[in-house]
């Protein structure tokens, strides 16, 4: 790491990014991660002058669309900034020689396999959130800049930032009950392992496509039941479908059934296996706990 000397967090006010920047620091190395105000990925003119200024060796791209419902009213923003923009990083990055990191997602897969999936399985996006995200993937492979490294991870989670475990605390808490799908299963990931994880790779000058998530997997009506078993909350939780769900709402995005990835690959690069997504949602309280709650 210590070979860059100019690092950039795009996305700089997001869940991730935050972890990011606490990584770095704990390095004690500088990094700059402007706000959207500043730094807009979806704005051309942004990004040159910003790579012209400060000429960055390193970016770490976690700028996105992710309100996956909203990606269906809005397919060209979705586009633009999950898709195009990761290319013209992607292009500045191979004109300035720069290593660029960028984070996609598993709903590029469509859910029907029923093993983990790996790097190279076929694609098939179900929603306009999942084809903006395969968009990016594409643009960033065709262009290739020298030693980009491509990260798939999933059900992403941490302090500072609306997430699944926070909605459903606070939810449980206001004396909502939680009425939960039971048949979509993934690995929830939480923030700050995700960044330890990207550092590790860069630590090893990896290149191309990873897949990173917690080990284990879990569906989400379960996984909302640890969450309140860790925070020591009582709610009404039921179980529903997909499919009724989607009755309830049908204008929000079709998720893939099954997405859990095979992180085989990062663990033999690494040396490292990512630890189960359980004991990281203890430390996600902790830290929703000294932080002065969520």
């Amino acid at each position: 790491m210590d070979v860059y000397h100019s690092i950039l967090i795009t996305g700089g006010g997001g869940m991730l990014a935050d972890a990011l920047k606490r990584a770095l620091a704990a390095r004690n190395l500088p990094f700059a991660a402007p706000p959207r105000a500043q730094l807009d990925v979806a704005n051309p003119e942004h990004l040159r002058e910003y790579f012209r200024d400060h000429r960055p060796s390193l970016i770490l791209n976690t700028a996105a669309h992710t309100k996956v419902d909203v990606c269906e009213e809005e397919p060209a923003k979705a586009d633009e900034i999950n898709g195009r923009a990761v290319g013209r990083l992607a292009e500045l990055a191979r004109e300035h020689g720069s290593k660029l990191v960028h984070v996609s997602t598993d709903f590029v897969f469509d859910g029907s396999s029923r093993r983990p999936y790996r790097e190279d399985d076929p694609v098939h996006p179900l929603s306009a959130y999942g084809r903006s995200k395969l968009l990016g993937e594409q643009q960033l492979q065709q262009i290739n800049p020298p030693g980009y490294l491509l990260i798939r991870t999933a059900w992403v989670y941490g302090p500072n930032g609306a997430c699944f475990p926070r909605t459903m605390v606070n939810a449980a808490r206001a004396g909502k009950p939680l009425k939960v799908v039971d048949d979509q299963i993934g690995s929830p990931t939480y923030t700050r392992d995700l960044a330890d994880a990207i550092l590790a790779l860069i630590d090893r000058n990896a290149s191309g496509l990873f897949h990173v998530t917690n080990a284990g997997q879990v569906s989400w009506h379960d996984f909302t039941a640890a969450i309140l078993d860790e925070f020591s909350l009582k709610a009404g939780l039921s179980r529903t479908t997909s499919a009724d769900w989607k009755k309830l709402r049908p204008t929000s995005a079709v998720r893939p059934g099954y997405s859990v990835l095979d992180t085989t690959k990062y663990t033999q690069v690494t040396g490292r296996p990512l630890r189960p997504w359980r004991q990281a949602l203890h430390d996600y309280r902790l830290a929703a706990e000294q932080n002065g709650g969520l």
